[in-house]
């Protein structure tokens, strides 16, 4: 058995140390809200936060996790109020939808580090996102609306 915390909650898993996190996350902890894309960590779609660090859960080993902090998108916020949430709800960004809990969970790093990027901050950080439906422009509009509700909190 493997103990993960994960959304701050203990977790006893009957998981191989080299099982993908994401296969641990979804099969094993039942938390689904973390997507498999390519199974080769190229289009963020399992991003997932491992001690605060933006991590491809394809391809970290359970291992990797163990005594410390995942959190997935079921645990960004306990009510979808994290300004990234919100900010995507407001500019209706998702198109399909497959690929937003990783983009969020990417943009959430972003914004803790950058609180205000310009628009080629947010390209670079999110570069390793990919949307087939091409919402890049809503994503990038939503991280802006994002990085003012986050200014405002903070007031």
């Amino acid at each position: 058995m493997i103990k993960l915390t994960i959304n701050g909650k203990e977790h006893s898993l009957d998981a191989d140390p080299e099982m993908p996190l994401l296969w641990a996350i979804r099969d094993l902890a039942g938390l689904t809200g973390t997507k498999f894309g390519c199974g080769v960590a190229q289009c963020g779609a399992c991003m997932v936060h491992l001690d605060g660090d933006a991590v491809r859960s394809c391809v970290t080993k359970v291992n990797r996790a163990v005594g410390k902090q995942v959190i997935t998108i079921e645990g960004l916020s306990q009510n979808n109020n994290h300004p990234v949430q919100q900010a995507w709800a407001e500019i209706d960004v998702p198109q399909c939808g497959y690929c937003h809990s990783g983009q969020i969970m990417a943009a959430a790093v972003l914004l803790r580090d950058n609180p205000n990027p310009s628009d080629a901050d947010i390209d670079v950080a999110m570069a390793g996102n990919i949307c087939r439906c091409g919402t890049y422009p809503r994503i990038r509009k939503a991280i802006h609306a994002a990085a003012e509700l986050q200014q405002k909190t903070l007031k």
